[in-house]
Order: structure tokens, then C-alpha cells, then sequence
């Protein structure tokens, strides 16, 4: 007999519907009815129970955050109240994870780290909209509106004022579609290009000394995007030795066979290097930066001195190691 989801009736949110769609995903729930009520008799008859009947507790498998008291947190990292999808996120969306990246054969290390990496880039944030958590703080004021976040596409998904209530039910499953088309894109992408992409990083942060003795230059014979996996791999690194030096340069392919030194930026998203490319190299191209610089086949420097560009993996390397040592 097919197992009954229960949620609450009215104007729906992406917490639920989310909710409601990773439950889906798992074998025991995948021909699961969803009910939407508020009726506590007829909650009670559901085998599980997100978002509503003031109650949560694993065990019974009610998943409510409403309740006075209420203030349940991912794991000690994080600071953000769970909503219904964080709750069913939290406790079983490992297994979610195995489920929809059934292609990926994923050990238990990385669905550890795609548990919690998915929590931070995905869940967490519709946690946060769904209790009201604001991202800054309240004196700042927002330079634009945006309305363009799944949390208020599935909000406009729900009738206007002035339209026919219609089927709800029918509308509710638009937004379990809508959360989980973007849910399950998420999770293919880290599962099968993030995570790849970390090891690449992971083999060149660990072969840094085979590239330069002094343990700042980093080489992939791969591009993949590093940015992100470099600032959390160097961070893992300083835990256990803060003595290490950090990552300065980070050397790639580029699609054309020539290879590019990139500075690292102080922290993910920042526009400021740890140490740009010397001053007296940058918007200088060709020839009269392998005269300046001293290095033959160079392409370019980039006016900031974030990136460059040489013909060769040997000129690149050459041009990162020679920058180490100016300003």
C-alpha cells in the first residue's frame, strides 16, 4: 500500500514542495500520496508529515518548524534555522543524493561532502527565506530587488489575490516539479563535475612541491574550476599545519594549448589577488613581455595582474616563478 506524505493545505512554499520532492526520491516514498491539510486527524493518518502539526521528531517522522522552541541548525557550522526541507534534507538526504546521482557511484566520503556542500549552495538559502533569515544585516540597504530565486518562483506558482483558487493540488505539484527539476540539476552538477573537479585539485595541491620547492604554485594538466576547491582544500591543509604556505599561483591549459597563470584571489568571489602579477608586466602582450619579463612565448598580462597567459607549460611556470619573487 502506497505510503501518504502529509503536508499543510493553503498557500504553499518552496520549503514543502521541495520537501515533498526529495521524499520522492527515495524507494519508500517514490509512489507516496501527498495530502495537504490541516486537519490534525487527518495528519495523523499520514506515515510522515512536513511543514506542518507543530511538531519534530524523527522517530515519529514529523518534520514541523513552526513550534515555539524550535531551532535546529544542519550541523554546528551552520547558523540558519531549518525549515521542512532542511529537516528531510538533514536526515535523509544522503540518501536522496545516492538516488539521483545513482551514475555517479559515489563512496561515503563523497556523499559526505556533497551532503554538506549541496546544504550550503542549495538548501540553506531556502531555509533562510522560508524563516525569514535576512543574508545581511537589516542597515544595509539593497542596491536592486530580486525576485528571480526559487523561493519566489514557487510563491508565484500560488494564485493571485483576485484569480480562482483553481486545484491547489495541481499547483502544488507544478512547484514539487519546478524545486525539483532545480534540486536534481544541482546535484547531477556537483556530483558529477564539482566533485571531479576537487580531485584534479586535490592532486595538484598535493603535487605542489613537485612544481616549485616552495609550495605555492599549483598545476593542473586539466582546467576545471578551482577556485572554490582551492580556498577549502588550503583551509583543511592550515588545520592540521598552519606552518604551510598558501597558494599564490594556480597554472591551466586553456582551450586554445596555451597555458594561463591565474593569482588566487584573497577569499572565493573576491576581485583582490594574493599577489598579483608584477606591475611592471601587466597590459604589456607578446614579445615585449617576453623582452620585460624575461621569458619566452608570453601572451599576456592582464591590466589587474590576475591572470597571464604563456605558449608553453614551461614559460608559464617560469613567469609564476619569477613573480613569486616581485611585487
Amino acid at each position: 500500500m502506497p505510503k501518504i506524505i502529509g503536508t499543510h493545505s493553503g498557500t504553499f512554499h518552496c520549503d514543502e514542495a521541495l520537501a515533498c520532492f526529495m521524499l520522492r526520491q527515495l524507494t519508500e516514498y517514490s509512489d507516496a500520496k501527498i495530502v495537504r491539510s490541516r486537519d490534525p486527524a487527518v495528519l495523523e493518518t499520514c506515515d510522515i508529515v512536513v511543514d506542518v502539526g507543530g511538531v519534530y521528531d524523527h522517530e515519529a517522522k514529523r518534520y514541523d518548524h513552526h513550534q515555539r522552541g524550535f531551532d535546529e541548525q544542519f550541523s554546528a557550522e551552520f547558523k540558519t534555522k531549518l525549515s521542512s526541507a532542511g529537516l528531510i534534507y538533514k536526515h535523509y538526504g544522503q540518501d536522496v543524493i545516492r538516488a539521483i546521482a545513482k551514475e555517479a557511484d559515489l563512496d561515503s566520503s563523497a556523499v559526505d561532502q556533497l551532503h554538506k556542500k549541496l546544504y550550503e549552495s542549495v538548501i540553506e538559502g531556502v531555509d533562510g527565506i522560508d524563516n525569514g533569515v535576512s543574508q545581511y544585516p537589516s542597515d544595509i540597504e539593497p542596491a536592486y530587488k530580486e525576485s528571480t530565486g526559487l523561493s519566489a518562483r514557487v510563491g508565484r506558482l500560488n494564485p493571485w489575490w483576485n484569480q480562482p483558487e483553481g486545484d491547489m493540488d495541481e499547483r502544488f505539484a507544478q512547484a514539487m516539479a519546478l524545486t525539483g527539476s532545480e534540486f536534481t540539476e544541482r546535484v547531477r552538477y556537483y556530483a558529477l563535475s564539482w566533485l571531479p573537479g576537487r580531485k584534479i585539485v586535490e592532486q595538484g595541491y598535493t603535487g605542489r612541491f613537485d612544481i616549485d620547492q616552495s609550495g605555492q604554485i599549483v598545476l593542473f594538466d586539466t582546467f576545471c574550476p578551482w577556485k572554490d576547491h582551492i580556498t577549502t582544500i588550503e583551509d583543511e591543509a592550515l588545520e592540521k599545519n598552519p606552518e604551510l604556505a598558501k597558494i599564490v599561483y594556480v597554472l591551466y591549459p586553456d582551450t586554445s594549448g596555451a597555458w594561463r597563470v591565474q593569482a588566487v584571489p584573497e577569499k572565493p568571489g573576491s576581485f583582490v589577488s594574493r599577489h598579483p602579477l608584477p606591475e611592471s608586466w601587466r597590459g604589456i602582450r607578446d614579445e615585449a613581455l617576453s623582452e620585460r619579463s624575461g621569458v619566452e612565448g608570453c601572451i599576456f598580462i592582464h591590466q589587474s595582474g590576475f591572470i597571464g597567459g604563456n605558449k608553453t607549460r614551461d614559460g608559464a611556470l617560469a613567469l609564476a616563478r619569477k613573480a613569486l619573487t616581485m611585487d
